[in-house]
């Protein structure tokens, strides 16, 4: 059974696209970011705006909040579960702080440092530059305690021990991650869709490449590679931020980039274009990927080839961007 899992603003959606089922749930609260994992398919994660961070442990039907105790901020921005063990969860914040819990969410300590970084005081968000924030924690499944991490906006940040020490800003990445994502079956590459363009690297972070060729809007937001082919990625971008987030000007479109013909094309069929806010993208399996929006959810099996439109109802969400996807199996 597939689950879909999508952070909305004053909402929260469990779908089931097999049977076109969406219920929703926080609807008192603006969710930012969302994380579950399929070894716990039941316990989802979700970041919250205003109310911090709430968990389900019933597959998104009912949560309860936690954490508020521990974590520093009413606004958690990134969350993620770690690929060797579902009781490791981590969270990121706003003002940027970056939280461990070993025991699925009950408990949870800050992992200090990031902020004593020499980059830290050129970092901001620009519709709030008196602060900033973590806006993805991605944790490699190939090196356990290694875990990248997007500052929005300033920097790429890299632990090698679980967050008891970090580097920052190696060669060639990006300074605006907005999504960050690794191989399950290819060591050493990661995946960067930011604000001021794509990247990627081979060698777990140390260094970085920037293959733009055919990517005509260059605002990246989420980045999705393929699980059956680590040199097929999908990419959700726009021109700008007014284009990407606000729905009076939205225009954004979904590339694709393939090691057979080594630049990016626009995909079809599923909305792009004026009206169309910024996709969340999440793979799905082999050549299967999950792709929401304000005009929906949509799940192709081919890569993007062909697109199809889960039939659950979005009248309520045709003006509101998603800001978060999760898929458990």
């Amino acid at each position: 059974m597939t689950t879909v899992y999508a952070a909305m603003r004053d909402a929260f959606l469990t779908i089931d696209p097999d049977e076109e089922r969406c219920v929703e749930s926080l609807t008192d609260h603006d969710g930012v970011c969302v994380a579950a994992s399929s070894d716990a398919p039941d316990r989802v994660l979700c970041g919250t705006a205003d109310a911090g961070l709430h968990r389900s442990e019933d597959g998104g039907r009912s949560f309860e909040r936690v954490g508020d105790a521990t974590l520093g901020s009413e606004h958690v921005t990134s969350a993620a579960v770690s690929p060797h063990d579902p009781e490791e969860v981590w969270v990121g914040t706003e003002p940027s702080a970056v939280y461990r819990s070993l025991d699925g969410g009950d408990s949870w300590e800050r992992r200090e440092g990031i902020t004593d970084l020499p980059s830290e005081p050129e970092w901001y968000f620009p519709p709030r530059p008196d602060t900033h924030h973590v806006r993805w924690i991605e944790l490699d499944p190939h090196e356990p305690g290694r875990l990248y991490v997007g500052i929005e906006l300033g920097a790429l940040i890299i632990s090698d021990d679980a967050g008891e020490t970090w580097r920052e800003r190696p060669e060639g990445s990006r300074r605006d991650n907005h999504s960050l994502a690794t191989h399950s079956d290819t060591p050493g590459r990661v995946y960067s869709a930011a604000g001021d363009g794509y990247a990627e690297s081979t060698d777990g972070g140390e260094s970085w490449t920037r293959p733009q060729k055919g990517l005509e809007h260059r605002y990246c937001w989420s980045v999705a590679p393929d699980p059956g082919d680590p040199d097929t990625v999908l990419l959700s971008s726009a021109s700008g931020a007014r284009t990407a987030h606000t729905a009076g000007t939205a225009e954004s479109y979904v590339y694709r980039r393939t090691e057979r013909n080594g630049r990016w094309e626009r995909l079809e069929g599923l909305p792009t274009g004026e009206g169309v806010l910024r996709a969340e993208l999440e793979s799905a399996g082999s050549g299967a990927f999950y792709a929401v929006n304000n005009r929906g959810l949509y799940r192709t099996d081919d890569v993007g080839d062909s697109w199809e439109r889960i039939d659950v109802d979005w009248e309520a969400y045709t003006e509101r961007a998603p800001w978060g996807l999760a898929v458990v199996f």
